[in-house]
């Protein structure tokens, strides 16, 4: 699926339910010590299986964005609506970088989720063709070797101003394997897309952001 379709599929109002249920959910259970209800009016669209993460950007003084929680499911194994549900509330208290967020917190902490594509195998006889068959902006990137895996989110490079193989490497090393592992016939990668939706401010407008 490309990200065409995913933009078809997703509207900016769908994308201010998303983010708001996000929020919504990370304060229900961090005041109830329980997951919030599934809205009663959730639109049919998202029953459907999806692939999802939840990202918590803390909002420093400067305006700058520091990681404070990242949470998903790489794979459509819940409906969008419980996959949102869980990943908040895991970005929030689960993701073992960071300790548990506060509900102060909360008042400077962005939120952004990323709806994602079923990943698909790149396949390949040579694994320089890797460089030409990912693109930045475009594509997220699975890597596993045996029973290591490690994934990075489309927006990551972007962010950190990366190359396809600074990508592929770094992905290499979030499944804590050698960065030059995506040379080995024995690793598989596979490659999605997504669709960002994040507030500008903390609690604040919803917009889709262009990668």
């Amino acid at each position: 699926m490309s990200n065409e379709n995913t933009d078809q599929e997703y509207s900016l109002e769908d994308g201010q339910f998303l983010v708001k249920l996000a929020r919504n959910s990370i304060i229900h259970y961090l005041t109830f010590d329980e997951l919030i209800e599934q809205p009663k009016k959730t639109p049919e669209k998202f029953l459907q299986d999806s692939g999802v993460f939840v990202t918590l950007n803390k909002l420093e003084q400067n305006k700058s964005k520091s990681l404070r929680g990242c949470i998903g499911f790489p794979l459509p194994v819940y409906p969008l609506v419980t996959a949102i549900i869980q990943a908040s509330k895991s970005a929030a208290i689960g993701d073992p970088r960071f300790p548990i967020v506060t509900i102060e917190e909360l008042k400077n902490i962005v939120v952004e989720v990323t709806v994602l594509t079923p990943p698909q195998e790149l396949k390949v006889n040579d694994p320089k063709e890797y460089l030409q068959k990912i693109k930045i902006g475009r594509d997220g990137l699975i890597v596993r070797n045996g029973i290591r895996s490690g994934l990075l989110l489309p927006q990551v490079p972007i962010d950190w101003g990366w190359n396809v193989k600074e990508f592929l490497e770094h992905t290499c090393n979030k499944a804590d394997l050698p960065k030059d592992c995506w040379k080995d016939s024995k690793t598989t990668i596979k490659s999605f897309s997504g669709i960002i939706f994040q507030e500008e401010e903390p609690n604040g407008k919803v917009v889709q952001e262009e990668i």
